[in-house]
């Protein structure tokens, strides 16, 4: 039992799935105790936690926070999901390519310093936060979709001119299809990015609410039990999100999960 349990701190050693189900068990359970012991100075006890979820839930809201931030962010993924296959589709004819590298350049760029041009733009508080969350994450996804598109090969390339493709049709099935399951990756990875943001967005327009806006106001009266409260609804929240996309990608492209478990 000893002897495959020394091969996880291998890399690239064949592990049984059982046995990471053991390891992880045992993580889980090292950590809670931690919590329980050694995290107190640091965190808040788990009844002081459920405590303060009970109050946030019941007081000032949470779950109906919690749902507000999910549509506006649900609504900045799709739109920044479209916007980004769209440009690194279009990055295929030379004339666009460099639109998609712009656009590309511009994840170097802080809230800080755009969000006076996008207030401008915007109409109210609602359409800025949904502008500064789809830019936040679009040129990110166009960054990694740009590089999914320029690692196809040339082979391919010939290979759709031989069947009779000629120019979109030939980017369409090379990225649109033959990239489906890279881009369903990275839409799953920035719905995460998105969660990062957030806090940040909707501290910029606190008027519209959002569980960012909550968050912020519990570290602002240091009200720590709160602050891990929303903090785990997030990550509970996203673990579930996340676990949903990957089903969808699995289930639209099952040729990916297959090339998963081949792979050495």
């Amino acid at each position: 039992m000893w002897r495959p349990l020394k091969n996880a701190a291998l890399p690239f050693t064949p592990f049984a799935h059982s046995q990471l189900q053991l390891l992880l068990a045992a993580q889980v359970a090292i950590g809670i105790g931690f919590w329980l012991g050694a995290g107190q100075g640091v965190m808040p006890s788990p009844a002081a936690l459920g405590q303060a979820w009970m109050g946030l839930v019941r007081q000032q809201g949470l779950l109906y926070e919690l749902w507000a931030s999910v549509k506006v962010l649900l609504l900045a993924l799709l739109i920044a999901s479209v916007l980004s296959l769209a440009l690194a589709t279009a990055a295929t004819a030379p004339l666009f390519d460099a639109l998609a590298r712009f656009a590309s350049s511009l994840r170097f760029l802080g809230f800080a310093g755009l969000s006076y041009v996008f207030m401008l733009m915007a109409g109210d508080a609602g359409q800025l936060k949904l502008a500064l969350l789809v830019f936040g994450i679009s040129v990110m996804m166009v960054t990694a979709m740009l590089a999914a598109v320029r690692a196809i090969p040339a082979q391919a390339v010939e290979h759709c001119k031989t069947l009779g493709m000629r120019h979109w049709r030939i980017s369409y099935e090379l990225v649109v299809l033959g990239k489906a399951d890279v881009f369903l990756d990275l839409v799953r990875q920035n719905a995460a990015v998105g969660w990062t943001l957030l806090a940040m967005v909707e501290g910029l327009t606190r008027s519209q609410g959002g569980i960012g806006a909550l968050l912020l106001n519990q570290n602002r009266y240091f009200q720590l039990s709160g602050v891990f409260a929303i903090q785990l609804t997030i990550l509970l929240y996203g673990l579930g999100q996340d676990y949903l996309l990957g089903k969808l990608r699995t289930t639209l492209c099952p040729y990916a999960s297959i090339d998963e478990r081949n792979a050495p």
